[in-house]
């Protein structure tokens, strides 16, 4: 724990940058798919707007609720919310990225894309631990 209650998981696998890595391009991985969702789903002037729309809303979200003192965060939480909350919401954009590219047809990477997730997660059991403890 550091001097304002964060936790910077010392020591763990989590803060391996292969890890951070694999965070880092789950979340942008979890924006285009959104996007890529809004084009294929809509049309005319519809289609744009989910396009852009849908990855901004999402990024929006995730960057404004954060529990304070989570290292991924760099301790700041604009909104504070419980890790337990924090954790809903991960799962709630990552698992309906992966759902959108299923619909969008693209099945395949959707199951990568799951794959992957439930990789990050297993291998980040510390700070999921550390989350719901707050």
């Amino acid at each position: 724990m550091g001097a304002e209650g964060s936790f910077r998981y010392s020591g763990c696998v989590v803060n391996d940058p292969l890890n951070l890595s694999l965070r880092f391009l789950l979340e942008l991985g979890a924006l285009s798919s959104l996007g890529y969702w809004g084009w294929t789903a809509a049309s005319g002037w519809l289609r744009p707007l989910l396009a852009a729309g849908l990855p901004v809303a999402a990024a929006t979200l995730w960057g404004v609720f954060r529990v304070p003192g989570d290292a991924s965060a760099s301790g700041r939480a604009p909104v504070a919310v419980p890790g337990a909350v924090r954790l809903v919401l991960e799962a709630a954009l990552f698992g309906g990225a992966a759902v959108a590219l299923a619909a969008a047809g693209a099945v395949k990477a959707a199951s990568v894309f799951g794959v992957l997730i439930v990789t990050h997660y297993a291998i980040s059991y510390d700070r999921i631990r550390w989350l719901l403890g707050r």
